[in-house]
């Protein structure tokens, strides 16, 4: 039987369920650092738990835009890994280690490319472990759209997708809104600083003021979309968006949602009636982003994710090592 969330009456409000958590995480757990070379000459690095579990399942973390290892999501979900005895890595995007990546290009919300340059390697090596994976915001959408695009060819035996902006236009429209645009304030700052010092680093990007790129939507139109082979914000979104690629998953696959997100519009909610069997979709009243405060008090919140993330990958995985 799935679990089911009820937000405390504490924690109903959308921002307390998205803030808290960041304000409450956990402290990180021993990790150890792999490297993974990339073809074009780039890299991306990958963080693994310390203590390895022969023949365990591997969860693979992909985390959310400006995110890490680091991010409270993650902690939580390592240190659930390790309680449960399973091997997880936290597969950073590019640049999102710690260390500007080699080339003008970064990362986005549709480049499937490097994760499965993580997965290959990971299978290619422990050929006989099942892997898994959880996906949050950002690499939420990254994570289904792989789920899609691979369809029966999935390297996964199942996956998770946590608060994904499945419909990437009308999310960027959303954080232009009201307190929404306090979120993206904050993370535009960190990806405007990333760029001033791949202004100063790559000739071949075109110089411009990156402080007048103040929307989701202008950064994306002036950086992301060209620097990755888009036309524009509007041919990024639409390519990259993994909404209506959802019906091609075919790998069991859970994605959840909250109605009251502050990072989403109601064009990302997917209609429970048209998916493939091998989706399952949640969507509670509350729960913020990427938040699910189930319980505890304000000062020691306690979590719907983890539990449930587990619940699913233990359904869907065939081994008994959970």
């Amino acid at each position: 039987m799935p679990q089911t969330f009820k937000a405390p009456w504490w924690a109903k409000n959308p921002h307390v369920q998205t803030i808290l958590p960041v304000m409450t995480k956990p402290p990180m757990p021993a990790l150890r650092r792999e490297r993974l070379e990339l073809t074009d000459g780039d890299f991306i690095d990958l963080d693994w738990l310390s203590n390895w579990h022969a023949e365990a399942p591997i969860v693979i973390i992909v985390h959310g835009l400006e995110g890490s290892a680091k991010s409270h999501y993650a902690r939580r979900m390592l240190h659930r890994c390790q309680q449960q005895g399973l091997n997880a890595v936290v597969h950073h995007h590019r640049g999102c280690s710690g260390e500007d990546n080699r080339l003008a290009r970064s990362y986005h919300s549709g480049d499937t490319a490097d994760l499965q340059a993580t997965l290959a390697l990971i299978k290619q090596r422990y050929p006989q472990q099942p892997l898994l994976a959880v996906g949050y915001s950002l690499g939420g959408n990254v994570l289904a759209k792989y789920q899609a695009e691979q369809q029966q060819h999935s390297l996964l035996q199942a996956a998770v997708v946590v608060s994904a902006p499945l419909a990437l236009a009308s999310c960027s429209r959303k954080l232009e809104q009201g307190f929404s645009r306090i979120y993206q304030r904050y993370l535009l700052k960190q990806l405007q600083q990333k760029m001033r010092l791949k202004l100063q680093r790559h000739q071949s990007i075109t110089k411009m003021d990156i402080a007048a790129l103040n929307t989701f939507y202008r950064f994306d139109d002036q950086i992301t979309a060209p620097l990755h082979g888009f036309r524009d914000a509007d041919d990024y979104y639409q390519q990259s968006s993994a909404k209506p690629l959802i019906a091609q998953i075919c790998q069991p696959t859970l994605i959840l949602h909250a109605a009251d997100d502050p990072f989403m519009s109601e064009a990302v909610l997917l209609d429970s009636k048209q998916l493939p069997a091998a989706v399952e979709y949640e969507l509670w009243p509350h729960g913020g982003h990427v938040g699910f405060i189930n319980g505890g008090t304000p000062w020691r919140p306690q979590y719907y994710l983890e539990s449930r993330i587990i619940q699913f990958l233990q359904e869907h995985c065939d081994v008994s090592a959970f």
